[in-house]
């Protein structure tokens, strides 16, 4: 009985490490909510549970980023537009510079398929930055 105890303790404390993994999903690496930048600045992208990949055809749990300037998620299966606030990082980067003007601007990270499909908003995050 003595070893038993010890297993299921051992177990116990392996299923809650292995469950305390990162959660599916984007995030800003470099970047919080409220912060504050200059007008040019490095944005840092990055996803857990999907694979990066480049524009192109589309393979099931992979694509590559976007972000949308001033505006929230792209909903599930909608082509995200290219234009100057829908940027598109086509080539799977995981890195960009952003020139903004001064003020409070949303950066919403979307995570979309090969043809630019969206993931919806469960593959989006949204922060509000203060750019001096």
């Amino acid at each position: 009985m003595k070893y038993t105890g010890k297993l299921l303790v051992l177990l116990l404390v392996l299923f809650a490490v292995s469950s305390c993994g990162p959660k599916d999903g984007v995030y800003f690496v470099n970047l919080n909510d409220g912060d504050t930048v200059d007008p040019s600045f490095i944005v840092e992208m990055g996803v857990n549970g999907m694979k990066l990949e480049p524009a192109g055809p589309p393979n099931e749990g992979a694509g590559h980023h976007h972000i949308i300037v001033d505006a929230g998620f792209i909903p599930e299966g909608t082509v995200i537009p290219a234009n100057a606030t829908h940027i598109h990082f086509g080539k799977a980067q995981t890195e960009a510079l952003l020139k903004l003007s001064p003020g409070e601007h949303t950066l919403t990270l979307q995570f979309a398929d090969g043809l630019h499909r969206s993931y919806g908003e469960k593959w989006s995050k949204t922060i509000t930055v203060n750019v001096q």
